[in-house]
């Protein structure tokens, strides 16, 4: 992984001129894309690990998806949402938590990161 925005620019050009005449289909939807692909940069870069999971929602479903197929059949809709809240709460005593839990108010204020870093508001 690129230490900076303009690190993963530079390796994204080399991408798409080495694989843009062969898989042109998939490279030109990553193009499309590139902006939404490269934004986690500018966040703080404490949270790069967790912004840069491919589907988080898939992973706190999978333990319920796996259980729920095994049973299948055997529950009625008030027991099937009992169960699944009872892997839920089961689930979350395992999630990772969140690196640099400190920076989330400057995230929610609008503050801005370039290549991870908070950048100082100059004072006019």
């Amino acid at each position: 992984m690129a230490e900076t925005k303009k690190e993963a620019n530079a390796a994204f050009d080399l991408f798409v001129e080495t694989y843009g005449v062969k898989y042109e289909k998939a490279v030109a939807k990553l193009v499309k894309d590139r902006a939404e692909l490269l934004a986690f940069y500018d966040f703080p870069a404490e949270h790069w690990k967790h912004i840069r999971t491919t589907n988080p929602i898939e992973s706190v479903f999978a333990t319920v998806r796996n259980r729920t197929r095994k049973t299948k059949g055997c529950l009625n809709r008030k027991t099937a949402l009992a169960m699944v809240f009872q892997l839920m709460m089961s689930a979350k005593k395992k999630w990772r938590k969140i690196s640099g839990p400190n920076r989330l108010p400057e995230v929610i204020l609008g503050v801005e990161f370039k290549d991870g870093i908070k950048q100082l508001q100059n004072a006019a």
